[in-house]
């Protein structure tokens, strides 16, 4: 609903989801004094950042986002007094782990040199790699969240990091020359839902990795949830509102307002919105390519994972994939819509830095792997045979599991449609123009209808960049 004929709105901004983009944009249209509500179809607050007892009781699983590297060193996040919300980071001793069937894991430390050091004579290959990234991460973050459409603010940074963003990651896989630096460099590269030989697969694993080492790779005490209920809570001291339990299918169910933001995938916009965008308009944005599928598993645990090498039970995170070749083969089984029979697995292991997710003595694990759009088989057996493969006699010590399947996924949050959780795939062109071929990725041809999910640049990630970047450009537009 726009304003009355008389010009006023009860309020200046409607924000539609409370995932971490919808809270960012949220507040910052706040901060800068608009009257600003939240609207959410579930009811409780958080899109990908929730936490709930999916399994037994005193067992406190992250149901989407697990580990936050990109929030701990989000220009807009990093920037809010959260902490006095409650928001605390804990970090793993070790950033990540990647095991194989023979030989030592290889071990992301915070230290850049501790971790070269491990692939003895090539350490130098993985030192410049990363090495430029990490001495001016604030720089090369910063410019990397902006949309590449604008004028560069740290055009070096931008440059330094394009260099290493262009290659596919296999290119990389070749220059480090290693076994295991391929394959760590890979299970990052593979955070991408891309095949491993596609451009601009390499920013991806350079990114990652940049982070641990510069940032870290952490859990929020308690759960995700603690990001999305702080940001909440940063937004009422704010003035804001925040509704829940209300499903906005059409613009006719919104208070007054001069403008609204939707913190949706673009299909979603398209049909809420439909009254209100030109014909051709909605037809892009429902032509928006999706992502592969997730199939996530969260289990509750008698005891610790009994990791073939231990430094896997030092890590915060797992990427169970195997070799370089290995990783590749998975994801270009996924893109080409089969189910991998080795199928790429990440783990979080949050009650292993975060006493308070699982009673004492017991455990929480959080797994899931890349499937094909919309899977409709059962995949957990083959996730369990990886999880078994680098830590036999895990089956043993499953209290109880809780599965969803990219159906579920999508029954859980409309905008993980066929269990993308990515916001819509990053290959070719929408990893920079998104949703649509426009340089201008927020506004819609309405300048009421503002899009600010991850399917808005700079994309998928708990940073809350797209919000807080689609609410700067909706102050400069339209409530300046």
């Amino acid at each position: 609903m726009v304003p009355a004929a008389d010009g006023r709105a009860e309020y200046d901004a409607v924000v539609v989801g409370s995932g971490p983009n919808g809270l960012a944009a949220a507040v910052t249209l706040a901060a800068a004094g608009r009257r600003v509500v939240v609207i959410e179809a579930a009811d409780h607050i958080g899109g990908g950042t929730r936490t709930a007892e999916l399994t037994l009781p005193g067992y406190h699983h992250d149901i989407c986002s697990a580990v936050h590297p990109l929030a701990a060193c989000s220009p807009l996040l990093s920037s809010l007094p959260l902490a006095d919300y409650g928001l605390q980071w804990l970090f793993p001793e070790l950033q990540l782990a990647h095991p194989f069937d023979d030989g030592p894991a290889a071990v992301v430390h915070r230290s850049l040199r501790l971790t070269a050091e491990q692939f003895g004579r090539r350490d130098g290959r993985y030192r410049r790699l990363l090495e430029p990234l990490v001495k001016h991460w604030d720089d090369t973050f910063a410019a990397v969240m902006r949309p590449m459409t604008q004028i560069p603010r740290h055009p070096v940074a931008l440059a330094r990091f394009g260099v290493r963003a262009l290659p596919p990651a296999s290119i990389f896989a070749r220059l480090l020359d290693d076994e295991r630096a391929a394959a760590l460099f890979g299970g990052c590269a593979a955070h991408s839902f891309l095949p491993l030989s596609y451009p601009f697969t390499g920013s991806f694993g350079a990114l990652l990795l940049s982070a641990a080492h510069a940032v870290g790779w952490p859990v929020a005490a308690g759960g995700s949830q603690a990001i999305a209920d702080a940001l909440a809570a940063h937004l009422v001291a704010l003035g804001g509102e925040i509704r829940t339990g209300s499903r906005i299918r059409s613009l006719r169910d919104l208070p007054q307002h001069r403008v609204a933001l939707f913190d949706t995938d673009a299909a979603q916009l398209a049909e809420i919105a439909a009254e209100a965008l030109p014909t051709s308009y909605r037809k892009r944005l429902r032509g928006f390519k999706r992502g592969p599928g997730a199939w996530k598993i969260d289990y509750a645990l008698d005891g610790p994972v009994p990791w073939k090498d231990d430094a896997c039970a030092r890590a915060g995170t797992v990427h169970l994939g195997g070799s370089f070749t290995d990783i590749a083969t998975a994801e270009s089984d996924v893109h080409a819509g089969r189910m991998p029979e080795r199928p790429y697995v990440l783990v979080a292991q949050q009650s292993m830095i975060d006493p308070s997710r699982a009673p004492a003595g017991k455990h929480t694990l959080w797994v899931y792997a890349h499937v094909p759009s919309g899977y409709s088989g059962d995949a957990t057996e083959a996730v369990e045979r990886q999880l078994e493969r680098f830590a036999p006699g895990l089956r043993d010590l499953v209290l109880a599991r809780h599965v969803m399947s990219p159906t579920a996924l999508e029954e859980y949050n409309p905008n993980y449609r066929g269990g993308d959780i990515a916001g819509g795939s990053v290959g070719g062109t929408q990893l920079f123009l998104r949703p649509t071929r426009s340089l201008h990725a927020y506004r819609t041809p309405n300048p009421t209808v503002w899009l600010c999910s991850a399917s808005t640049p700079p994309g998928a990630g708990v940073h809350g960049m797209c919000g807080h970047l689609a609410a700067r450009a909706v102050l400069g537009a339209q409530l300046s």
